[in-house]
């Protein structure tokens, strides 16, 4: 074994663990549970499985580039969605050996003790000791920080540091944020630099931390472009997976880390899930289990541009900057949390040549969920995605909140925006309908919970109720989205399911 260029046949191939996804937590439980010679294991991933950091495209090894998400970019999904009603746009994920660590911002941004206390099973002494392990940080020192981890934790300073952060965080203390130099410290939400996975400009994606140094380990297999088209189910025990080439490949256990738009659909596509949809398209019924692709959460976003032309280090990250907002301290007649439900996120480079730099406004504790339904049983088709956004009268009044404190924030910073949304909230909710993105940080379509809840598909250690032999490990299985942006969750979740496997 260990062999990532696919003269290994696969049906000759019996492993202990098989894991579907080489994401941010594929590649994590791969990494960690190869660490054990006496467990084989196999990690498929549906795109190129690149053997060195070197074969990365160069503008998905650039961190200062967001190009692999752009849409039509062969590294990434792209799933088409419906964020609200009329409002379509596609969610970047990583088709790619590292996911969407590949492809994104590079933001290594914990979630909170307030959100990881609302995960059943959970505490935040489990979080932050699997966050530690993963970590090597280079500007914090002590016990909320890892030192000895695969993935590099920097924040910008010095040449890398632009001066437009700068102007951007001391108008943000001007209206009165408080400072949040760590933001993986697990403190009261303020305004602070964003932690990367990044060293010099670089990004150290989930496979350059964890998979490409393990390569050398006679129990590890890698395989690329190798989608998987369904589970196979002995009864009601996972024996292995059918993947779309045909191949049938056993496994004392597969673990699902496809990630939140993917794992649920491969359960559905599996016979796992809402009872009616799946025979609605053709599927047989094995376990119905209504949580499966409902009831998911992601964090809406609306971009205000603004006209900045001054220098940048060719090697910073394209988002430098970050605040954390309770709605309640913007809108006093807003629910207060504590822990930050908005956040305004500096993009320190044009998304276009000469064009208007941004800040993202996003709402981070949503009310409104989302569906994830099959479009059929053919699994090359994508799940019909609604994301439902600003549903509720709430999420609408705290996104208008955080826009005008960015207007504010703009101004405040010497800056002006390049589009003004409107003054009156009928003139505001209308620029925002029209401007509605995603942070493409969906969660929660396959949650914790317990066996007897119709909403939970998993227990607290990943397994999946009612099947023996089937876990899932990625963003699907957090209840709510995090406060923070999921990335460095994701790891986490990796490092955590490895922990609990090798113990038992």
């Amino acid at each position: 074994m260990g062999s990532i260029d696919g003269r290994v046949p696969l049906r000759s191939v019996s492993v202990d663990t098989l894991i579907v996804g080489g994401g941010s937590a594929g590649c994590a439980l791969a990494g960690r549970l190869s660490e054990d010679p006496h467990r084989r294991v196999l990690l498929l991933e549906a795109g190129p499985a690149y053997p060195d950091a070197g074969s990365y495209p160069a503008e998905v090894r650039d961190v200062a580039s967001l190009g692999g998400a752009a849409d039509g970019h062969a590294l990434n999904w792209a799933f088409a969605t419906e964020l609200a009603a009329g409002r379509r746009a596609t969610t970047a994920r990583g088709r790619v050996l590292g996911g969407s660590s590949a492809i994104n911002g590079a933001n290594h941004v914990r979630a909170t003790p307030a959100d990881v206390d609302g995960w059943y099973g959970w505490t935040w002494a489990d979080a932050r000791a699997a966050y530690v392990r993963g970590e090597d940080d280079h500007d914090f020192d002590g016990p909320e920080h890892g030192h000895d981890g695969p993935v590099p934790v920097e924040r910008p300073a010095g040449e890398l540091l632009a001066g437009l952060t700068e102007r951007v965080v001391r108008g943000a203390r001007a209206l009165g944020v408080p400072a949040e130099p760590d933001k993986n410290a697990g403190g009261p939400p303020g305004v602070g630099l964003v932690p990367a996975n990044a060293v010099r400009g670089v990004r150290v994606n989930a496979a350059m931390a964890y998979v490409l140094p393990a390569l050398d380990r006679e129990n590890l297999t890698v395989r690329g472009d190798t989608p998987v088209a369904r589970v196979l189910l002995d009864g009601t025990r996972a024996v292995g997976v059918l993947t779309v080439d045909g191949d049938r490949i056993e496994a004392a256990e597969v673990v699902l880390c496809a990630g939140a738009v993917k794992s649920p659909q491969l359960l559905a596509l599996s016979g796992i899930g809402p009872a009616d949809e799946l025979r609605a398209v053709g599927v047989e019924v094995l376990l119905d289990r209504p949580g499966v692709g409902h009831g998911w959460s992601d964090h809406p976003s609306v971009f205000l541009g603004f006209i900045d032309d001054g220098p940048l280090h060719p090697a910073a990250v394209s988002t430098q900057a970050l605040v954390h907002l309770d709605a309640a301290t913007l809108d006093p007649t807003l629910p207060s949390d504590p822990a930050g439900d908005l956040e305004v996120l500096l993009f320190c480079r044009p998304f276009a040549p000469g064009g208007a730099r941004h800040l993202m406004c996003a709402l981070q504790q949503p009310e409104s969920r989302g569906t994830s339904v099959l479009s059929g049983a053919d699994p090359s088709v994508s799940p019909r995605l609604e994301h439902h956004y600003l549903a509720t009268a709430l999420d609408r009044a705290r996104m208008r909140a955080v826009v005008r404190f960015a207007g504010r924030l703009l101004t405040s910073s010497g800056l002006a925006p390049a589009a003004h949304p409107g003054a009156s909230d009928a003139e505001l909710d209308a620029w925002i309908a029209a401007s509605l993105t995603t942070s493409s940080h969906l969660c929660g379509s396959a949650a914790t919970g317990v066996a007897d809840d119709p909403a939970a598909v998993v227990d607290p250690a990943f397994r999946v109720h009612g099947i023996e032999g089937l876990r899932v490990v990625d963003t699907s299985v957090l209840p709510v989205v995090p406060r923070r942006g999921p990335a460095a969750t994701a790891l986490m979740l990796g490092e955590r399911a490895a922990a609990l496997m090798r113990a038992r």
